[in-house]
This record gives C-alpha cells, sequence and structure tokens, in this order.
C-alpha cells in the first residue's frame, strides 16, 4: 500500500484475551487521533479475531464512526469473528475477566479473507477455527450444494478440510460466512425475541467465556500449553450445552457424544483437567452479558440443527454441563 501512495500508520497488538483491553482500545484511539484520521480514512483490520474486534471497536468509537476492512488471517476470524459486526473488549471487573463487556455494533465496509494465509497458521489455531464451523453446522439445517447439510459436509470433508486443501477451504469458509451473515441480516442487533435470531449464534459462548476466565486449563496435559484458545473453549462450551439441554429434556442422549467425537476428530479437547467444582463455573456465568434480571439464558441445542434460547431456572442440568467435560 505505502508503494502505491497510501499513508499508513501501523499499530501492532498483542493478540491475546488480556491484551484485548480498554487500554489496548484507548491506545489505538490515541495513535489514531495523532494521525489526525478523518472520517472517511480507514481502519484495517488485518490479524485474527482478536485484532478485529479491538480495530472494529476503535473504528466505531472514533468520530463516532469510520470504516473499517476486515482482513481476517486465521480461520476463525474468517468464518465467524470478522462477519456481522460485533466489536469490542474485554473488561477487567475487580479482577474478573468479563468477556466483550464492551462493545459497539460497527459493519465492515468489506471482510477479505485470503486464504493463503491459513498455510501458515499453526495447527492448534487452525483446529480452534474448526469449532465455530461445527457450531454453525449444528445450527444450519438448510442443504447445500448435493443436498448435504452443512454439518454432513463437514463431517465427509473433514480429512480433506485438515489437510488444509484450499478448494475444500474455500468451500468451507463460504458456507460459514453465507449461514452467519443469512443470520445476523435478519437480527443485526440481537434484539429478536422467542429465544430465535442472532442469539442462536452464542451457542456454547455461556460455558466458553466462562471457562476463557481460567487461565491455567490447557487443552494437554502440558501446562505450557495454557491458556485455551477462543475455539478450543467454544468446542467444550458445545459438549457442555448438549449435555445440559439432555438433561432438561431438550435433545436426544447421544447429540453430547456425537459432538464429542466430531471434535476429536478435528483434534479439539471434548474433555479438560483442572476445572473448579461445578458450582464455582456456575458462579463464573453469572456476569455474562446475557443474563437478564439476574437470571442466565443460555443457548441450548434442541437437536441438531435447531437451538433456542432458555432462561435456566434449576442449576442441576448446567452443572452436569460442567461436570460432562471435566477430566479427572
Amino acid at each position: 500500500m505505502r508503494a502505491a501512495g497510501v499513508q499508513l500508520t501501523e499499530i501492532e497488538l498483542n493478540a491475546s484475551e488480556k491484551a484485548k483491553s480498554l487500554e489496548t482500545f484507548g491506545r489505538i484511539l490515541a495513535a489514531m487521533g495523532a494521525a489526525r484520521l478523518e472520517r472517511n480514512d480507514p481502519v484495517i483490520a488485518l490479524g485474527g479475531g482478536i485484532t478485529g474486534d479491538v480495530a472494529g471497536f476503535a473504528a466505531a468509537s472514533y468520530r463516532r464512526g469510520v470504516p473499517v476492512i476486515q482482513c481476517p488471517t486465521t480461520l476463525l476470524s474468517m468464518v465467524d469473528a470478522s462477519v456481522g459486526g460485533k466489536t469490542g473488549v474485554n473488561l477487567d471487573a475487580g479482577g474478573s475477566l468479563q468477556k466483550n463487556m464492551v462493545g459497539a455494533f460497527h459493519q465492515p465496509t468489506v471482510v477479505v479473507a485470503d486464504i493463503g494465509t491459513l498455510s501458515t497458521l499453526p495447527d492448534r489455531e487452525f483446529r480452534a477455527g474448526l469449532a465455530e464451523c461445527l457450531k454453525h453446522g449444528l445450527l444450519d439445517s438448510s442443504p447445500g450444494a448435493g443436498g448435504r447439510t452443512h454439518l454432513t459436509w463437514i463431517t465427509d470433508s473433514l480429512d480433506r478440510i485438515l489437510a488444509r486443501d484450499p478448494t475444500v477451504l474455500v468451500e468451507l469458509i463460504a458456507r460459514s460466512v453465507a449461514f452467519k451473515a443469512g443470520v445476523v441480516r435478519g437480527d443485526e442487533r440481537e434484539t429478536a425475541e422467542s429465544g430465535g435470531g442472532r442469539a442462536l449464534l452464542n451457542l456454547g459462548h455461556t460455558f466458553a467465556h466462562a471457562i476463557e476466565t481460567l487461565h491455567h486449563l490447557s487443552p494437554t496435559d502440558n501446562p505450557g500449553d495454557a491458556p485455551l484458545l477462543h475455539g478450543e473453549a467454544v468446542g467444550l462450551g458445545l459438549v457442555a450445552c448438549a449435555t445440559t439441554a439432555v438433561r432438561m429434556g431438550l435433545a436426544p442422549a447421544a447429540l453430547p457424544e456425537q459432538i464429542s467425537t466430531l471434535l476429536t476428530r478435528c483434534w479439539l479437547p471434548a474433555s479438560v483437567r483442572g476445572l473448579p467444582d461445578a458450582r464455582s463455573c456456575w458462579r463464573l456465568m453469572g456476569a455474562d452479558k446475557k443474563t437478564t434480571g439476574g437470571k442466565l439464558r443460555l443457548v441450548l441445542p434442541c437437536k441438531t440443527h435447531h437451538a433456542r434460547a432458555v432462561e435456566i431456572l434449576d442449576h442441576a442440568p448446567v452443572l452436569a454441563g460442567w461436570d460432562a467435560i471435566r477430566m479427572e
């Protein structure tokens, strides 16, 4: 871009949940102000989901909104984080990390996903992105090319996906983006009632956000692999919410095992060592931004390709969800 005569101001971010903060947000705004950005000057978010979230929030806030161009470089950000206009940072509330508690809706002007960047993505980062693809597959009942649903196509194509076959990756990303964009188009601000709309995209995420506050958790027996990546936490959240749904009589008994098997095939954890007791985990969920009137709402799968948001009145099924992902 510089070779083309474009004037740039570069800001490097430490792409971690801890750095996804108001402090980082403020640093970006200060740099934008020092560069004297005007209302038509775009912010270009080049990186993964954390970079896109923080840069997007800065773009939404500076001069009450400047354009943002999302250039995702991870699978997770390509299929999920860069699409839909949700931006934000985490909030450190007295030492408690509250995920995505401060933010804004700010749609990107354009999203540029170059799958060439996936060729250098570490295996663990790549696999973590598959959890969001599985989430979309669990929600998307529409048949694609050949009449196969999203989840069936992923299951059939998984070996080629893991091998990073470019043709298959293009279809994987296109399917997920098309599904999410369709949901967002119908409920951009997540205001739909009756437990539907965009809120369903939070499947697995209430558990996941609580899991991500536990920085000592590792996807392996090696403590050096801690903390869990967002996609790894989402995968665990899918198992936990499926188990919760089974205990509430909403989902078929086989669903948690079906999800666990898919996660294992993706080399993602279906359980984890080091979780606190279930009641302590329950308390971690209290800061979730979907809590209303002090009552927790969970998006739960009713069966494959169907889910709904449910107000939790009885703790026991949720505690069972936590126990389902606890590895002794």
